[in-house]
């Protein structure tokens, strides 16, 4: 199994930057992509960005081109998440994924990502 820690989210305004950190514990030894998807009030999760094992394959979703970067630090088992140019519709609660091997899947506990206008 993996465990996951989410840190970072808050309170930020329209325009401000924000750090998502993940910290991933257990068989990290198994995990290939990272990732974060986000869920906002009455919608369904969405995809926003993953990254490859050795960091030099990412994708986002359109969504946040431009404004988000992902990156992964495999000594440490960390993926981050740095979003720049926040808007109110980024609000959500961002939960960190990672893919393992054997195609599981977990996911963090979430943190919620609130952008005022």
């Amino acid at each position: 199994q993996v465990q996951l820690v989410e840190s970072g989210g808050g309170l930020v305004q329209a325009g401000d930057s924000l750090r998502l950190s993940c910290a991933a514990s257990g068989r990290t030894f198994t995990i290939y992509a990272m990732g974060w998807f986000r869920q906002a009030p009455g919608k369904e999760r969405e995809f926003v960005a993953a990254i490859g094992y050795s960091g030099g394959v990412t994708a986002y979703a359109d969504s946040v081109k431009g404004r988000f970067t992902i990156s992964r630090d495999n000594a440490k088992n960390t993926v981050n998440l740095q979003m720049n140019s926040l808007k109110p519709e980024d609000t959500a609660v961002y939960y960190c994924n990672v893919h393992l091997l054997n195609s599981q899947d977990y996911w963090g506990q979430g943190t919620q990502v609130t952008v005022s206008s």
